[in-house]
């Protein structure tokens, strides 16, 4: 199925890009690979993610991940839309220790480590690794 599309333009259209994207991965998984789709609908899937990539970075602004455990934390706080504030009592940590932490000045203790785990849900291995 050639798509005759040059933008998306709207989350319904993107939702219905995704699905044709997922057929494609489906049917390569199928047969054995992606060396193994026809020269068409590798093709297909290529003009497919390069669209969806567009919608992406210009409408969703999915950005990529922290790499260090304060910028994550600082991720999580946008995701929320909560202040420094809010973010210290979530963790049940008091305002200046989560301010010294994410200014580099104090290193996180492990109930720190802790609270970020059980409440924020970081996952333990990005933790481990960036503590």
């Amino acid at each position: 199925m050639q798509i005759m599309i040059d933008k998306i333009r709207t989350k319904k259209q993107y939702d219905q890009l995704m699905k044709l994207i997922e057929g494609l991965l489906q049917k390569a998984t199928e047969n054995g690979g992606f060396s193994n789709l026809s020269k068409a609908d590798a093709d297909e899937l290529h003009k497919l993610t390069l669209l969806a990539a567009a919608y992406e970075d210009d409408v969703l602004k999915i950005m990529p991940l922290p790499v260090t455990l304060t910028a994550m934390i600082g991720h999580k706080m946008e995701e929320l839309n909560i202040t420094q504030a809010k973010m210290a009592e979530m963790l049940n940590v008091d305002q200046p220790k989560l301010s010294q932490i994410l200014k580099g000045r104090r290193q996180p203790d492990v109930p720190f480590l802790k609270a970020l785990y059980k409440t924020l849900h970081i996952d333990a291995n990005f933790i481990l690794e960036h503590a």
